[in-house]
């Protein structure tokens, strides 16, 4: 069964913890977080040196970033999202987009434990190199999902 958009992707209200790879920012998930997908995007592959990312949401006032907020850096990767990532050691940390103002993206593998989440969707899967293996059994769209929130219904591009 495919997760809804907005449902949690795991059952217990513990926060959740994470940080980049060098350990200069962790942050706290203070709610479960919903709706982890793939995303395929050239910028998601440029970002994370892969074939795509992993994503899970939280609501923006859900996320807090405990240790070295100094080492945060940001950056527009789309004329509709803005990047963080730590200026330290690279590593991606969040996405924030403007149709999901009261929402924030946080790329998976920040995880500590990346099992409290898994995917349920591809998005942009036409960008997917030919070599990157797709989880067959979850549904994979061309671009934006039909009932993303903060856009209109079948809106599937953001510009």
């Amino acid at each position: 069964m495919a997760e809804r958009q907005g449902e949690p992707t795991r059952n217990d209200d513990a926060p959740l913890e994470g940080g980049c790879a060098c350990g200069a920012v962790r942050y706290r998930l203070e709610a479960a977080p919903y709706d982890t997908g793939w995303c395929h995007c050239r910028v998601c592959q440029r970002v994370s040196g892969s074939g795509g990312m992993v994503f899970t949401t939280v609501h923006l006032i859900q996320y807090r970033v405990v240790q070295g907020e100094d080492d945060v850096g940001s950056f527009a990767s789309t004329d509709f999202g803005t990047r963080t990532y730590c200026r330290q050691c690279g590593s991606p940390l969040t996405i924030h987009v403007r149709h999901q103002p009261d929402e924030i993206d946080i790329a998976a593998g920040t995880l500590d434990d990346p099992e409290e989440v898994a995917p349920s969707f591809h998005i942009y899967a036409a960008e997917a190199p030919s070599w990157m293996p797709m989880m067959a059994f979850l549904p994979r769209y061309k671009a934006l999902r039909p009932d993303t929130r903060g856009l209109k219904e079948g809106q599937t591009e953001v510009g």
